[in-house]
This record gives C-alpha cells, sequence and structure tokens, in this order.
C-alpha cells in the first residue's frame, strides 16, 4: 500500500517524459503496474498533448491486458486533443467489439469526432447506441448530439433532440443557435434565441456572439441593439458573474461585426474606436463595412491606419481592399496590392487572385486582368466569368467568346451568370447570330432557365441590331414582368430605327409600370414626335404632368443609356 501511495505521489510531481519512464519502471519492480489506479494516471499523463507522448499512451494500453473503460476514455480523449478523429472512432468500434461498455464520458468524445469529420452516418449509429444504453437524458451527452447532427447539416435532427431534452441549459440553447448560424438560417437563430430568453436561461458569451452574427448576416439591427443592451447590463452590474465580459474581445468585435453588416456605421465605428485593443478580424470588420455600403476611401483610409499600427492583413484584408480599388477604379492602388500579394505569396490563392482580376477588368486594365487570368494554376467557373464579362464589357466581343469556347473546352461549366457575360458581350459587339446560339445552348445544352437578366440582354442585342420585332416577341415570351430597363432598350432601338409603331404598341405597358425619373417618357415622347404621332406626344406630356414628373436638364446613367444606345 505504501508503494502505491508513494506511485502516485510521484505521478502527481511528473513534468516530462523522461520522469515517467523513471516512474514506470519503479511501478514494474514494485508490481504496480498491474494496478489500475498509477497505471491510469500513467495513461492520463501520456495523452496530455503539452507534456505527454500520445504513441507511448497507446503502447501502454496495448500492454493492458483488461484496461479499464476509463483507460479507454483517456486514450479516445487523447486522440480527439490531437485532432485524430478517424482514430477515435476506431478506438470507440474496438471498444464495442471487446464488449466494454461506453459512457457519458466516452460518447461525447466520438460525437465530437463525427461532427468535425464530418460523418453523420457513423453519428446516426452512435445516436442509437446512446438510447439502448439510456444515456438520452445526459445533458452532457444530449448536448453533443445536438452540436453533432447540426455540424452534418442536419438542423431538423438537432432540432428534435433539443425538443427531447426535459431540463434544456445554456449550452443546448447555444449550441442550437450556432447550428442555425453555420447552416445559414440566420433569422432561425434568432429566433431561437427570443425562446431561450422566454424560457429564462442566463445566454453566456459564446451564445451572445453566435446571435449577434445571426442579427449580422440577417440585418436585424433590432435584435442586434437588444442583445447590445443586455450586454450593457450586464457589464455594469458588478455583482454579476458576466460582468467580464467587458474584457471579452470576441464579444466586442461581434457586436462591432453586426453593427457594421446592418449598415449602422457609426456605431461600429464608435465601438471600434473604444476597443481596449483591436486585433485583424477587429480591423476586416471595419474595412469590410465601409467597402460594403459604398464607403471606399473611408476602407482605403483605415487600412493606412492599420498599417501604420503594424498589423499584417490577411486574405479577407485583401479581399475587401480589392473591392473597396473595384469600387473607385483606383487602378494605382490595386497595382500597389498586387504587389504587396506578389511578395507574400498569396497570388497562389484563387479568391484572392479572382478578386484581383475583377478589380483590374472594373479599373479598365484587361491586359493585366488577363496576366492575373493566365497565371491561375487552377480556374473556377468564377474566374472565368470575371474574364469573359470583363473583355465584354470593354468592347472585346469575339475574344470573350472564344474565351468562354476555351472555358467549355477544358470542362469548365457554365452557371447562370457566366451566360449573362456572354450574351452581353454580344450584345455590346453587336453579334447577333451569336447571341441567339448562346442564348439557345443555354437553355437546351445546360438546362439553365434564363432569368429577367438573360432576356435583358438579348432584348438589347436584337434592339441595338434593329431586329425590333424579335426582341418584342422575346418580351412576350418572358414568364416574369419585363421591368423599365427591357422596355427602354427595346424603346431605344425604336428611336434609332424609326420605328413609331412598336413604341406606339407598347407605350401603355411601359407607363403603367409608373416609370421614375423623365426618361422613359421624354424617350416615348421623341419617337412619336419623330413619327409625326403628335396625339400620342400630347398624351405623354399629360401623363408626366397627371404624375408630377418633371422635364431635368440632366440624365441619369439609364436614361443616358437609352437615350444614346
Amino acid at each position: 500500500m505504501r508503494s502505491h501511495h508513494a506511485i502516485l505521489s510521484q505521478l502527481e510531481k511528473c513534468k516530462t517524459m523522461k520522469e515517467l519512464k523513471i516512474i514506470q519502471g519503479l511501478m514494474i519492480t514494485t508490481s504496480q503496474v498491474r494496478n489500475v489506479i498509477p497505471l491510469s494516471r500513467l495513461i492520463d499523463f501520456c495523452v496530455n498533448p503539452a507534456t505527454g507522448d500520445l504513441l507511448y499512451a497507446q503502447t501502454i494500453f496495448l500492454r493492458v491486458d483488461h484496461p479499464s473503460v476509463y483507460m479507454w476514455n483517456s486514450l479516445i480523449r487523447g486522440f480527439s486533443n490531437a485532432d485524430q478523429q478517424r482514430k477515435v472512432l476506431q478506438l470507440y468500434e474496438e471498444m464495442q467489439r471487446l464488449a466494454y461498455l461506453p459512457d457519458h464520458f466516452t460518447f461525447p468524445f466520438v460525437l465530437g469526432a463525427c461532427a468535425k469529420i464530418p460523418d453523420h452516418r457513423n453519428g446516426e449509429c452512435v445516436h442509437d447506441r446512446i438510447v439502448k444504453t439510456g444515456f438520452s437524458s445526459d445533458s452532457y451527452v444530449s448536448g453533443s448530439l445536438i452540436h453533432m447532427y447540426v455540424s452534418c447539416a442536419d438542423i431538423e435532427r438537432g432540432r428534435k433532440v433539443f425538443a427531447e431534452i426535459p431540463i434544456k441549459n445554456v449550452v443546448a440553447w447555444s449550441t442550437l443557435i450556432a447550428g442555425y448560424v453555420n447552416n445559414a438560417q440566420a433569422s432561425e437563430a434568432v429566433k431561437v434565441f427570443d425562446e431561450m430568453e422566454l424560457a429564462g436561461v442566463e445566454p453566456n458569451a459564446m451564445t451572445m456572439v453566435n446571435v449577434l452574427v445571426a442579427c449580422g448576416r440577417s440585418r436585424d439591427v433590432e435584435t442586434g441593439k437588444r442583445v447590445h443592451s443586455l450586454i450593457c447590463q450586464r457589464v455594469a452590474d458588478p455583482g454579476n458573474p458576466k460582468s467580464n465580459w467587458s474584457s471579452n474581445i470576441v464579444l466586442a468585435t461581434a457586436l462591432q461585426d453586426m453593427y457594421a453588416k446592418c449598415g449602422s456605421l457609426i456605431l461600429a465605428r464608435n465601438l471600434f474606436d473604444n476597443l481596449p485593443r483591436r486585433n485583424v478580424v477587429s480591423w476586416n470588420s471595419m474595412i469590410s463595412g465601409y467597402n460594403q455600403y459604398g464607403r471606399a476611401s473611408e476602407a482605403l483610409r483605415l487600412f493606412s491606419r492599420m498599417s501604420a499600427e503594424g498589423l499584417k492583413p490577411d486574405k479577407v484584408t485583401l479581399l475587401s481592399l480589392m473591392g473597396a480599388c473595384s469600387q473607385l477604379g483606383y487602378l494605382l492602388a490595386g497595382q500597389l496590392i498586387h504587389a504587396y500579394i506578389q511578395k507574400n505569396g498569396n497570388h497562389k490563392d484563387l479568391a484572392i487572385s479572382t478578386s484581383l482580376l475583377d478589380m483590374y477588368v472594373k479599373a479598365g486594365d484587361t491586359n493585366s486582368a488577363l496576366q492575373v487570368f493566365g497565371g491561375l494554376e487552377r480556374k473556377d467557373v468564377k474566374a472565368w466569368t470575371s474574364m469573359i464579362t470583363g473583355l465584354g464589357v470593354h468592347g472585346h466581343g469575339k475574344e470573350a467568346l472564344q474565351l468562354f469556347r476555351e472555358m467549355q473546352g477544358v470542362g469548365i461549366v457554365p452557371d447562370h451568370i457566366t451566360y449573362i457575360g456572354v450574351l452581353c458581350s454580344c450584345s455590346r459587339a453587336g453579334l447577333v447570330e451569336e447571341g441567339r446560339e448562346q442564348f439557345n445552348s443555354m437553355k437546351n445544352e445546360y438546362g439553365i432557365t434564363p432569368l429577367i437578366e438573360h432576356y435583358g440582354c438579348m432584348v438589347d442585342l436584337l434592339s441595338r441590331s434593329g431586329y425590333l420585332a424579335e426582341a418584342e416577341r422575346i418580351i412576350a415570351s418572358m414568364p416574369v414582368q419585363p421591368n423599365t430597363a427591357i422596355w427602354g432598350a427595346l424603346l431605344s432601338g425604336c428611336k434609332t430605327y424609326g420605328n413609331a409603331d412598336i413604341a406606339e404598341r407598347i407605350g401603355d405597358q411601359i407607363t403603367q409600370l409608373n416609370p421614375h425619373g423623365s426618361g422613359i417618357y421624354l424617350l416615348l415622347s421623341h419617337i412619336f414626335a419623330q413619327g409625326g404621332i403628335w396625339r400620342m406626344v400630347e398624351r405623354v406630356r399629360q401623363l408626366m404632368k397627371c404624375r408630377g414628373v418633371c422635364k431635368t436638364g440632366g440624365y441619369s446613367s439609364l436614361q443616358t443609356k437609352l437615350l444614346n444606345p
């Protein structure tokens, strides 16, 4: 007995594997190696990721004739902490094959492995085993079950497990909320939080973080403000254990990010400026917010401050910066970012390279865009689409179509956005026959149902080229109501080719849409005046007067496009 206590005492003081092996030798010489408690402590030390040796732990475990369930759990925990999830599942299967009964410590680690892989099939098998062994009511196990299901994108099963828990603790509620957030159901996450409040369960910091993420994604600033108020109440109460939330950088950043995503940029900036410390995520959130809401100049200025404070931009920063340069058409700034990307090896990242390509396209530098495109190690449909659209927009319609054929030749399947770029390219270059061919192949070869944007491109192409009757037939065949831009494209063609008959025929349909601004009305009036249909000119003027539409001296970009095709 004295040897037993001495061994345990030495194991408590043990700091390194070298010391542990000396103690193991002592255990062998004193026959303590067969004693389950010291042996369990020996394995516990070895599975500790800070000081141990997981493979050595497995070697000790394999030499034990009859390992306890505790030992099985220790080894499973070790491989789980080492992120070797397949090994966790192997040990679990071996444990059952040898007739050992898993307990409420085993199941959460195994379910965690199923969640990380993710492995829905094995997760369901573990669930069945939990039901049969009577551990369904264990809060730790049930929380792990919810996490497994939502991590495997089976949110309904996760919700069902949650509903069956008799007493739902904060972990169960938070896990379900996080599940909805991670499965792109932000509004549902907010609803679950409302239910949690009604149930009187106190949220923890991670609950609040996930709810704020949900509010940001669903643009629910009102709920976000309510969560902000709850946080302030708890921080202000010195007797509340949650008063330390004020120093939680993750929670503070989530709050700032919520306001930024909801467009409340002044509130977001106030929070940002008052953060006790700022990490890259904080900076990215604010830069992205400015960029998202059309304040690209502020985004670039904030990045200058970030650089001055010595913080290195990451992928998210670079994507936001290139988005800002695209908005402003700042080619020089974009070139500087490009140089930084090349210097730091980020050019191999597909998302960054595609964003860089898009920036050059929007700045009108198609040669640089083609260089970036040519240097891509792997080209996805988004990269091909950006390059095709860029060439088309800048008047290189034939080159855009050639690139599209190359894309098809290497087996990349175009999507509906690709075809918008292709049809737009045909329209800009006046390639009528090619436009008809691509519009038909989109439907017949790839099964893509045309959207209003595709119809708009075809109407624009045909109207520019004088095929006004065909353009009118396409509008009539549309399964959706044509918008003002589509009617405007046809009207523009009528003006160019002096076709007052079609303009008169479609005039009522256009004015029923009650278009804003005077552009459409003036265009109609001009066409009727050209054709000498003065009764229609007077009718349009009366309609403008009735609707309070004033003739303006200048035109919007849409009006300019319509009047100057």
